[in-house]
């Protein structure tokens, strides 16, 4: 059973999701990707898991870096996987571009190369926006581009982590 709720931030509505113990999905109410009907055959609750992210997006919202991660599932592919798990590891108030991020998983997988619009379309397909940190991916020369959420709200997230744009 997927459940539901419902945050209400600086920058607008979040939806939140959850298979009842984990955080499932974070999305700006609206947002490019939202899974409507994922919404639409869940139900309402309040679970701890919400009130732990809650807890988590009151304290950003604040200005500060939360000091932890509430627990996340995900459904998703092995690629996926490891670009968010490199997206988790960009510091607060800092960005990583996407060829930057390319060049990581071609390391860690023992290729050449990876492709860049690759990791640029599992960064925008990010079914926890915020807290896995897409809105802290930039271009190549450093300029803000796509976010699902908005580059309104990119920028103001950026801007609420005090990096410089």
């Amino acid at each position: 059973m997927n459940n539901t709720f419902h945050y209400t931030s600086p920058l607008g509505g979040i939806t939140l999701a959850s298979d009842s113990e984990t955080l499932t999905g974070l999305w700006f109410d609206g947002q490019k990707y939202f899974p409507h009907k994922l919404v639409e055959e869940s139900s309402e609750a309040e679970l701890p898991i919400f009130t732990q992210t809650c807890n988590w997006l009151d304290i950003y919202f604040s200005g500060k870096e939360p000091g932890f991660t509430p627990p996340i599932s995900l459904c998703i592919t092995p690629f996926r996987k490891a670009v968010y798990d490199i997206l988790l590891t960009i510091p607060y108030g800092q960005t990583m571009n996407y060829g930057e991020i390319a060049s990581i998983l071609a390391e860690q997988q023992g290729v050449e190369r990876m492709s860049a619009q690759a990791v640029g379309s599992a960064v925008g397909h990010n079914p926890i926006s915020i807290i896995i940190p897409c809105h802290r991916v930039v271009g190549a020369d450093g300029s803000l581009t796509g976010y699902a959420g908005g580059l309104n709200k990119k920028t103001a997230l950026l801007k609420l982590e005090k990096y410089e744009i």
